[in-house]
């Protein structure tokens, strides 16, 4: 089997090329951005020929500067898995495209099921959710799409990393109690992308979010105390006191009930994954 992962230096392009090296029945080509151009329709299409499997890491994660820069964001992140479905259904090639919670209007009170209307309030949110339509339309029976949220890895700037680097650097550190989600390995994403393509998961939309639920204060929090930190040293604060030009949603928190289709169980609870992560990767040090 012939993979092409796209967005490959990212943070979960990298987690998932590390963890693809371990089967030699795989061969894997890897592109960076400065590789593949995924808003250029005829480098996409040279670029799928010959593979087996497209698996679309590649997107604009700037929430904020999409807010100032949405057509450019709709081109990575709408027009890029368009072309990249394309190519897939021209050349009879599998298609798994990464999606967000940000899809969704962020304000309900139950876990969003996998066909809940989607209403994005951000830019971002609107290229995401574009992007999942432009899957569907171009390659509708041969297409995964797994929605994650709240990521963070070894491999990039994310939020875990963050707070161990303020731990060292302040005496307090406020953080925002009301919003909720689901943090969210990016190597636990990684794995689950491999068991849906090898494992012939039913074609469809899923969400890859760990289990359980928690605030952005209650994450702070953990990693605080993962490192031997104070964890009271993390104060609670709220979303009006880090206004942001993308609205955040308050509620990011994803149900799991269509993997039960697939023959696999939801991904592990959130703290179980934080702290793995914590103890065998440098996600702490910068």
């Amino acid at each position: 089997m012939r993979w092409l992962v796209t967005g490959a230096g990212g943070m979960l392009g990298r987690d998932l090329l590390d963890l693809l090296a371990d089967d030699p029945q795989i061969g894997v080509t890897a592109l960076g951005h400065a590789d593949l151009d995924i808003t250029d329709p005829l480098a996409v299409t040279k670029a799928v020929a010959g593979h087996d499997v497209v698996v679309n890491c590649a997107a604009w994660t700037a929430v904020d500067d999409a807010e100032a820069h949405e057509a450019e964001a709709f081109a990575v992140n709408a027009i890029g898995p368009a072309n990249l479905a394309r190519a897939a259904a021209r050349d009879g090639a599998r298609l798994l495209q990464v999606s967000t919670d940000y899809v969704f209007a962020g304000d309900a009170d139950l876990p969003y099921a996998e066909d809940a209307p989607i209403a994005p309030a951000s830019a971002y949110g609107r290229t995401k959710a574009a992007g999942e339509w432009a899957v569907r339309s171009e390659l509708p029976q041969r297409h995964w799409i797994l929605r994650t949220a709240w990521l963070y890895g070894e491999g990039g700037p994310n939020f875990v990393r963050t707070m161990a680097r303020l731990e060292r650097s302040h005496e307090t550190v406020s953080v925002v109690d009301d919003q909720r989600g689901q943090p969210t390995w990016s190597r636990d994403l990684a794995r689950r992308i491999i068991d849906v393509v090898q494992g012939g998961a039913p074609f469809g939309t899923y969400h890859a979010t760990s289990s359980g639920s928690a605030t952005w204060y209650d994450l702070a929090r953990m990693v605080f105390a993962a490192v031997g930190a104070d964890a009271d040293r993390v104060r609670p604060t709220s979303s009006a006191e880090f206004v942001r030009p993308a609205p955040r949603p308050a509620w990011s928190v994803l149900g799991h009930d269509r993997w039960a289709q697939a023959g696999l169980t939801p991904l592990r609870d959130w703290r179980e994954a934080v702290a793995e992560a914590m103890a065998t990767t440098g996600i702490t040090k910068d």
